[in-house]
């Protein structure tokens, strides 16, 4: 027992000295490259590969399954089941066992006194040995730790349930981002040759004006007002350049595709659904009413709020525990070495009443704020809402509108073109005119684009996303599909089924 004694003894000075002298211990640049190179090779190997053209269904079905900013909000979902499956625990009995060693360098020694006609006899007795094991396996139950036990459940059920709303909120923004960055994609790729033919037409005539400038032959006012007009061409063409560059670097990190990949993009039917603006806007309000993410996770909030107040007002009652267990020990001048024991006993913190009226008091106030952010978020989901078919309704007349200018200019530059090659036209008008060409189907796409993203937003705002459970497990043709038969949903203009009775 003494080796037992001198070996604990070291094991606890060795640790000590060992906690005293930890030391920050920073990152090594191999160790970075090392992990970054792991994460790309995860990633490689997790994300499946583009076989031919990418539609805009697969492009978004890639989002949900691949993107990793859509995976953290799953696995905080996911993280929140996990804290409900221990506050759930919490609930049960605690089923404690103990074991334990004890060792005296000396005798417990008892002085007994003898009263008057008491038969103990007076003198010293030794009731204890120096060296014990005991073990103990007990249940305690606590009625109050139950009671603040199931309403931090229930509080915790509500917090999936809010991670489950914040997952859905992001596959809005998601989708959205995805939609918006596949048609500037699509622009790219259907003016991108335009541009570098018509800025590489821009620069020879360029030089040709600076040749004749410097023969002299003409005023030199007019080259350098042609020289002008040919920069700012070219000027607004790199403009064109760098706003499209950057569009299939964005689709493919939205995607999750490897950046700097090459794939191509399929044009899809440039239709605007315009039945939503022709829909009931009361029957709309109750859709987004019901299924808006901010409006459900403000619901559970109100309800935590009131689970808390329901917990404090609980704190306030009186502490009734049980307890049940049975216990041993080898200390042989215990006669009866082992045995159970049961109680059951009762406390109050009777200072805590000092507290109570405050904690209350606060408890209500949170009530009353939950409540208040309640309203103010369903009546910013209801401005929301109009805003967003508003907005839509614009973005749609400016579609048509844009659709219509591109169409003029794209004929004027086949007149002018054709000109220019029968030297009717200067080559200055004919670089003009391709410009304006193609910055009207530049505009043409961005106004695509921007009628995409609203719709986007109102069909956020009407909680209506792409339902795909536990995507990330799904092979991507049965997530492309589920993406293809909300998009139709979508263009038939479908509101989601409620019970019957529901009205607004």
């Amino acid at each position: 027992m003494h080796y037992f004694k001198l070996l604990s003894t070291s094991l606890a000075v060795i640790t000590l000295a060992g906690c005293a002298n930890l030391k920050p211990e920073a990152l090594q640049e191999a160790d970075i490259v090392q992990q970054a190179k792991a994460v790309k090779t995860q990633q490689v190997n997790a994300v499946a590969p583009v076989n031919g053209p990418l539609s805009l269904e697969e492009a978004i079905a890639r989002a949900i399954k691949y993107n990793a900013e859509r995976q953290v909000r799953v696995m905080e979902e996911a993280m929140a089941h996990g804290t409900l499956d221990l506050a759930n625990f919490d609930l049960l009995p605690k089923l404690m066992a103990n074991a334990g060693y004890r060792s005296r360098d000396s005798d417990l020694l008892t002085n007994l006194r003898a009263g008057p006609n008491s038969p103990i006899t007076p003198g010293t007795t030794l009731s204890s040995s120096r060296e014990a094991f005991t073990t103990d396996l007990s249940f305690t139950w606590s009625l109050l730790d139950f009671g603040q036990s199931y309403y931090a459940a229930k509080q915790s059920s509500d917090r999936v349930l809010i991670a489950g709303e914040r997952r859905r909120k992001a596959l809005h923004n998601l989708v959205q981002d995805v939609r918006t960055a596949y048609w500037r994609v699509v622009a790219a790729e259907k003016l991108g040759q335009s541009v570098r033919d018509t800025m590489q037409e821009a620069e020879a005539a360029l030089q040709s004006s600076e040749a004749a400038e410097s023969s002299a032959m003409r005023s030199p006012l007019e080259p350098l007002r042609y020289q002008r007009q040919l920069l700012e061409n070219l000027r607004m063409l790199e403009l064109v350049e760098h706003e499209l560059s950057s569009a299939r670097v964005e689709l493919a990190t939205l995607a999750a595709l490897p950046v700097g990949s090459h794939f191509t993009v399929v044009e899809p039917e440039a239709q605007i659904n315009t039945r939503w603006l022709h829909m009931n806007p009361a029957d709309m309000e109750l859709q987004a009413l019901v299924n808006n993410p901010d409006m459900r996770e403000s619901l559970y909030n109100a309800r935590i709020a009131r689970d808390e107040a329901k917990k404090v007002i609980v704190k306030m009652f009186p502490g009734v525990s049980f307890s049940y267990g049975t216990k041993t020990t080898d200390d042989e001048y215990i006669v009866n070495q082992r045995w159970t024991e049961a109680g059951a006993q009762i406390s109050f913190n009777l200072l805590g009443i000092l507290s109570a009226p405050t904690a209350k008091r606060l408890a209500d106030m949170g009530v009353s704020m939950a409540d208040q952010r309640q309203v103010a978020t369903q009546m910013a989901v209801i401005s929301q809402l109009h805003i967003a078919r508003l907005n839509y309704a614009n973005a749609t007349k400016q579609y048509q509108r844009a659709d219509k200018i591109a169409r003029v200019d794209a004929r004027m530059a086949d007149v002018v073109s054709a000109r220019a090659k029968a030297e009717a036209q200067s080559r200055q008008d004919s670089v003009a005119q391709q410009t304006a060409s193609i910055l009207s189907s530049l505009r043409r796409y961005q106004a695509l684009s921007n009628a995409q993203a609203a719709a986007s937003r109102l069909q956020a705002t009407l909680g209506m996303e792409p339902v795909v459970p536990a995507a990330e497990n799904k092979p991507l043709p049965e997530v492309v599909q589920a993406v293809q038969q909300s998009l139709q949903r979508w263009d038939a203009a479908e509101l989601s089924k409620l019970p019957g009775g529901l009205s607004w």
